[in-house]
């Protein structure tokens, strides 16, 4: 049974930094494109960065372009994202996911991943 379990969240002031992490049990990632969304009060889950299975290609939105960097280490089957220079309007649930296929290398499409976390809440203070 596949786990996908997110954690790192937590109140942060407006302009610091907080690194998420995904660890994924009961499957090998090394061959899977994984994805970061988040989800604020009222509004649907949005796509907010994706890795390729081995790291080599990455997408991000625009809204975080420049300030979030998603990586991986496949060995401890374990995903990362780390978020700089945070704004308020970065605040909302954040979720890990699973797609289990290398091709296309990223997608922003939910619908394209298979597993998911139950999440982390991530606030950030202005």
């Amino acid at each position: 049974q596949v786990q996908v379990v997110e954690s790192g969240g937590g109140l942060v002031q407006a302009g610091g930094s907080l690194r998420l992490s995904c660890v994924v049990s009961g499957r090998t990632l090394s061959r899977d494109t994984m994805g970061w969304f988040r989800q604020a009060p009222g509004k649907e889950r949005e796509f907010a960065a994706a890795i390729s299975w081995n790291g080599d290609s990455t997408d991000y939105a625009d809204s975080v372009k420049g300030r979030f960097t998603i990586s991986r280490d496949n060995a401890k089957n374990t995903v990362y994202l780390q978020m700089n220079s945070l704004k308020p309007d970065d605040t909302a649930v954040y979720y890990c996911a699973v797609r289990t296929s290398v091709f296309p290398p990223t997608t922003r499409n939910k619908l394209n991943y298979s597993y998911w976390g139950q999440g982390t809440q991530v606030t950030v203070s202005s």
